[in-house]
């Protein structure tokens, strides 16, 4: 039977989600300052009334800032809360948010995701879970309709930590490509066959089996994750890197490859089009 859930966020990622909870059965509570549509089956209505309605609550949130601002309404919950924040955040501020909700009885627990729009939508989300082991079959209970994969990493803080390293290594990878299609273009070899015997080989990754012919190729440049978030994202992991004595010439490269594609396109734009810009 299905429970009521709250989901905090309605853009591509939250809208996405909310509409897959309530196909799975579950009374979804919406919550969304902005203007944007309300996925059918949701009832949108302000935090505190959808608080006060839901145990559980799913963020959906641009970052750490957007949690912030809504952390005194979760405090405030008239009874002890599951939230389940999906958010990108660095592993520092959701500590913090944890510790401080854990004095208020409220369990705090980070899944960023990854899967795009259409893996919201669908209920094929890749998950990075932090999550303390008492608290993990609940977690996981409310996540199986959204996810098919879900990896616990550790304790709270773990799942933005393999968050932000997923986003460094394909904002590599992209970077990257971007020779690549360069190559290609100047050599006059054609960059479908390029892309098939590397492919075949061990420079492949997810951004030449999967990027490349979907969004780059196809020219469609429509995965739904725009620039200012994938260049927000190596910042932080770049930051993150860096506070841990682990970073490296690469990463620096890359986190100014990103801030540079981002003045010359706008954030808005698809992040796919690293490779192609330059």
């Amino acid at each position: 039977m299905g429970t009521t859930i709250a989901v905090v966020g309605l853009g591509h990622m939250g809208g996405g989600m909310a509409a897959t909870l309530v196909r799975a059965g579950h009374t979804v509570l919406g919550v969304d300052p902005g203007p944007g549509p309300t996925p059918d089956g949701v009832q949108r209505m302000e935090l505190a009334e959808a608080l006060a309605g839901a145990r559980t609550a799913v963020l959906s949130l641009p970052g750490t800032e957007q949690v912030d601002q809504i952390l005194p309404t979760l405090e405030q919950a008239p009874h002890p809360l599951l939230v389940i924040d999906a958010s990108t955040c660095p592993p520092e501020d959701t500590r913090r948010r944890a510790a401080q909700l854990a004095t208020g009885g409220h369990v705090l627990v980070d899944a960023p995701v990854s899967g795009g729009p259409s893996g919201a939508a669908s209920g094929q989300l890749t998950v990075f879970l932090g999550c303390p082991e008492q608290h993990l079959p609940a977690v996981l209970k409310a996540l199986e309709p959204l996810a098919t994969n879900v990896n616990h990493v550790g304790d709270v803080g773990a799942g933005n930590t393999a968050k932000l390293m997923n986003n460094l290594l394909c904002g590599i990878h992209l970077a990257a490509a971007q020779a690549l299609h360069g190559v290609a273009r100047a050599s006059g070899v054609d960059e479908e066959r390029l892309l098939a015997a590397i492919n075949t080989a061990s420079g492949r990754s997810a951004v030449t089996e999967v990027n490349l012919p979907r969004w780059v190729l196809s020219g469609s440049f429509d995965s739904g994750f725009p620039v200012g978030l994938m260049a927000r994202d190596v910042m932080l992991a770049a930051d993150m890197v860096a506070e841990l004595d682990a970073s490296s010439p690469l990463v620096a490269a890359v986190e100014e490859m990103w801030a540079a594609l981002r003045e010359q396109t706008g954030p808005a734009e698809d992040f796919n089009r690293m490779v192609t810009t330059r």
